[in-house]
């Protein structure tokens, strides 16, 4: 289905919650989209449906954990990575949140195994490193990175991300100490000096700021960072 189509269901499509998806510490919906299937398929578009009202109070982020999700999108788009599946903020049944294109995937596929089994996902891998870098993601478990039926990793759940102060804790450091290579660093430079407007809009003037500097860092050291702490990893690790 053209991307075009896909992104004016989720933004604009007739949605119907199917359930709720387990060991979500927020309330995560799986949503349908009526009457609109997938081409090939006799099944209706899907999608994952965060909605503010379902936030826990975090002490560290504000409200509006689905805000960053869409920034999230956002982010990975404009910087040609396209590693997040398509979201957008909208209305739903229980108020405004975000909705992200649900990823058929399988489900004893994560990072590690990912990493260790299929070789060419491993600069895809690479993407979702520097963009956890840039996006300062808390959270980037194991389970956060899925294959789909295609062979295509991408990375889900982004609300704990972008905070003012560094806060990365991700599994993927197997690339520490790697060089960043060209495309991954052209495509990161002009964030150094401007945020898009798309992205900025979702984000504090601190955050923007921070998001800044986090790009303006990773470029001018040129490598793929190396965690000599060993504590920047999140828990559980999957």
């Amino acid at each position: 289905m053209p991307a075009n189509e896909l992104i004016d269901t989720l933004a604009d499509g007739e949605m119907t919650i199917v359930g709720r998806m387990p060991r979500s510490s927020n309330a995560t919906f799986l949503v349908e989209f009526a009457g609109v299937e997938i081409p090939g398929s006799d099944r209706a578009v899907r999608g994952i449906y965060k909605p503010l009202r379902g936030e826990r109070p975090l002490w560290d982020f504000e409200p509006g954990l689905h805000r960053r999700e869409v920034a999230a999108y956002m982010l990975s788009e404009a910087l040609g990575f396209g590693v997040v599946p398509y979201t957008v903020l909208r209305e739903g049944p229980y108020g405004e949140g975000s909705v992200q294109l649900f990823v058929d995937c399988d489900p004893t596929e994560h990072y590690f195994t990912i990493f260790e089994n299929h070789p060419k996902c491993h600069e895809r891998l690479r993407r979702i490193c520097a963009f956890d870098i840039v996006a300062n993601n808390t959270d980037r478990k194991s389970g956060h990175c899925i294959l789909d039926a295609n062979g295509v990793v991408w990375a889900i759940d982004h609300g704990v991300s972008f905070s003012a102060d560094f806060k990365l804790r991700t599994v993927i450091w197997e690339f520490g100490g790697e060089e960043l290579g060209d495309e991954i660093a052209s495509a990161i430079e002009p964030l150094a000096t401007t945020v898009p407007l798309e992205i900025a809009t979702l984000l504090t003037d601190d955050e923007i700021d921070a998001l800044r500097q986090r790009a303006q860092w990773l470029v001018e050291g040129g490598h793929f960072p190396v965690d000599p702490t060993g504590s920047r990893y999140p828990w559980p690790l999957v």
